[in-house]
């Protein structure tokens, strides 16, 4: 392939350092579209805002109504696992395009259902079409990218996904108060938004036959075009093989696989029990939000320049640290509540998500067997998913029985994720064989 063009020279040295810009530039067209896409579909996310809202404006009961909130989170934890099996048989531009457009039409379904319980069955369907995409875009930009890069474009993926949850809320909101207070223009403009970026990813990702079959797409002199095609495996079309049993049996993967299910438990009870606590201790809830606020200030605007460093380290410096900070920071919230407290223990394990975040992320990726790359990626967002879905509920029951002490436990059991992460991580050298 030649590679003559008017591309800086350095965007052809696989060995120069990733920077922000330069990742970008060269990245080909599916690249840019998969990171727009993100932002699209997480900044259309309005069903798990706003369905409780929805339920009990048409009359259900404050338990029917997060049920059903319960049953959408369920939904997008089995569709993560689903989504990676797709992505290897299907390709991931085909598993995209089949996620998004299946959301759509379930999302809109919503609003012409009257029986609670096949409502409901449309919930849970709309949650797990609406993260199919996830394991498949993941992998398309994991193997669209040079391996000096991974991290790097793991973290502009993050970018994407807390900008576009970041704005959400609003969107949503505006479009509620456009409406009159009234749910349909909320629910036809996600449904819009997920079958917009279908659209999108029909026409610009990679067909099934993966990144090699779409190599004259990359940008002459780009580092994923200057390796050699063997370097770059497509993981879907005919003759893609493997399966969840083979994730399995890379013990050292599934511990960490265990470790990111605890650690994300943890990471949860930022959001649930945290604002319990402070309302126990006769706290304005202001100081609850600022710090949430801040967390989400700072991740947006610091993450991303300072990966242009961490990518640099080791995965278990990056990935230890991650835990070790974020047990710290939780671990603090377990002295006596106050504003300090708060804004203090906060700031501890945001510095760990700012510095490990990508790393986390991009891990699975980098370590995989090609040929198991969306299963192993979809085994790491289905434990992220599953994490955030029960530590609510482990956190909420160990709150009531335990009482204030009860974030000292949730300390330890971040220390035990990060002794089993650290433990189980190795290098892309050490990858495991398909």
């Amino acid at each position: 392939m030649t590679t003559t063009s008017t591309t800086p020279p350095d965007a052809g040295d696989s060995e120069a350092p990733a920077t922000v810009w330069p990742t970008f530039r060269d990245a080909p067209a599916a690249v840019k579209t998969l990171l727009a896409g993100v932002f699209i579909n997480r900044l259309g996310g309005f069903l798990n805002i706003f369905l409780v809202l929805y339920l009990t404006s048409l009359g259900h009961s404050a338990g029917r109504a997060t049920f059903a909130l319960g049953a959408y989170g369920a939904g997008t934890v089995i569709g993560v696992l689903i989504g990676g099996s797709l992505s290897a048989r299907l390709g991931p531009r085909n598993t995209t395009a089949v996620s998004m457009a299946g959301s759509s039409v379930l999302i809109a379904s919503l609003l012409y259902l009257d029986n609670y319980w096949v409502l409901i069955s449309m919930v849970v369907l709309a949650g797990l079409a609406g993260q199919m995409f996830r394991p498949a875009s993941a992998t398309l930009l994991s193997e669209l990218t040079a391996e000096n890069r991974q991290v790097m474009i793991f973290a502009m993926y993050r970018f994407g996904l807390n900008l576009g949850a970041m704005a959400a809320p609003l969107v949503g909101f505006g479009l509620y108060h456009l409406d009159h207070q009234r749910y349909d223009l909320l629910f036809w403009g996600e449904a819009v938004i997920a079958l917009a970026f279908a659209a999108l990813a029909w026409v610009t990702l990679p067909g099934a036959g993966g990144p090699r079959a779409k190599h004259q797409d990359l940008p002459a002199g780009d580092p994923a075009a200057a390796d050699p095609a063997d370097k770059i495996t497509p993981s879907a079309g005919p003759d893609a093989s493997g399966s969840y049993a083979a994730v399995l049996r890379d013990r050292r993967y599934v511990a960490y696989l265990v470790a990111t299910l605890i650690h994300t438990a943890v990471y949860a009870q930022y959001l649930s029990t945290l604002p319990l606590d402070v309302e126990k201790a006769g706290l304005e809830i202001v100081w609850y939000t600022a710090a949430v606020s801040l967390n989400g200030f700072l991740v947006i605007a610091f993450e991303l320049v300072l990966t242009r460093v961490t990518q640099n380290w080791s995965s278990r410096l990056s990935i230890g640290l991650a835990f070790g900070l974020l047990g710290s920071g939780v671990a603090l919230y377990g002295l006596p509540m106050g504003p300090a407290v708060i804004v203090i223990g906060t700031l501890v394990w945001t510095l760990g998500e700012i510095l490990g975040g990508p790393a986390i992320f991009s891990y699975p990726a980098v370590i995989s067997p090609p040929r198991l790359k969306s299963h192993y990626l979809g085994s790491f967002h289905f434990s992220f998913g599953l994490g955030s879905a029960l530590g609510p509920v482990a956190g909420g029951w160990l709150f009531a029985t335990l009482g204030h002490s009860f974030w000292f436990v949730m300390g330890g059991a971040s220390l035990i994720a990060t002794v089993l992460a650290v433990a189980s991580l190795r290098t892309p050298e050490e990858r495991p064989a398909a």
